[in-house]
């Protein structure tokens, strides 16, 4: 079948693609959770969710490959998502049918993703099933207005999130206004001079991916940027997200079941 995807393209989509390939993490967690683990042939060395992805072959990074590895596995559908990966994807659909799906900027975009993920590859009335569940889960958030915050990722370099990112949509839904929210992009080098003379309420710091990050390299951190007297260091509101994997930087299912509620829980403990 025919579908056009976010760039406008038109692809040529199997009915029911056998060998998929998936350069996207929260892609790949939808394929395995719509039922189709068992037709992912290659996914990104950032693929990390569910854990069964490391049996599956890495084809590259998140935004490159050797093309020779993909015309060894010769996959019938390759997925990626706009973003960082839009160039990169293009350039690979000169030789692969790639479908490039828009990265989400909100909380409701990560739901929409899972249809039209579920809409591309078949499987349709388990994405349905997926949304309504997703959808249940977000009606037992709780909101704390009021609170001003500032995250950070560290994504080779310090990162926070403007208007435009599901991230500064999340923080909202559960009461934090970013102290970056009205900023037009979706990512943006934060200024940290700005930072301290914003002096937000609570500061949310995710370290790299795979990276160990202890306690003495959180100390460091704050001391080299003079963020000790700073509202949210005083009143110990200086959170490291959990594990070793990208949990705000994830825009999967389980952003909305397990980085919600973290956040959540750390709000009701203000």
């Amino acid at each position: 079948m025919n579908l056009q995807d976010y760039t406008g393209r038109t692809v040529n989509v199997p009915d029911e693609p056998e060998r998929i390939v998936s350069f996207s993490p929260a892609i790949t967690e939808i394929l395995f959770e719509l039922g189709l683990g068992d037709r992912v042939v290659g996914v990104s060395a950032f693929c990390a969710r569910p854990k069964e992805t490391k049996n599956i072959r890495k084809v590259g990074s998140y935004g490159s490959t050797r093309t020779e590895v993909l015309e060894e596995i010769k996959p019938d559908l390759v997925l990626a998502i706009s973003g960082y990966q839009k160039d990169f994807a293009l350039k690979l659909s000169e030789k692969f049918p790639v479908y490039i799906f828009e990265l989400p900027s909100s909380v409701s975009g990560i739901i929409d993703l899972v249809s039209r993920v579920g809409a591309v590859t078949g499987k349709i009335d388990e994405s349905k099933y997926m949304e309504f569940e997703l959808s249940r889960f977000l009606g037992s958030m709780r909101r704390h207005p009021g609170v001003s915050g500032y995250l950070e990722i560290d994504l080779g370099g310090p990162a926070t999130f403007g208007a435009f990112s599901y991230i500064t949509d999340a923080l909202s839904m559960l009461g934090i206004e970013s102290i970056y929210r009205k900023e037009p992009s979706e990512w943006v080098s934060p200024d940290l001079q700005y930072v301290m003379e914003s002096d937000p309420d609570i500061i949310i710091y995710e370290p790299k991916m795979y990276s160990s990050f202890s306690e003495i390299d959180a100390k460091n951190l704050i001391s080299e940027r003079k963020w000790e007297n700073l509202k949210a260091l005083s009143k110990g509101n200086f959170r490291v997200t959990p594990g070793k994997l990208d949990f705000f930087a994830h825009h999967g299912p389980s952003f909305i079941r397990e980085v919600l509620p973290w956040t959540m829980e750390i709000l009701d403990s203000l």
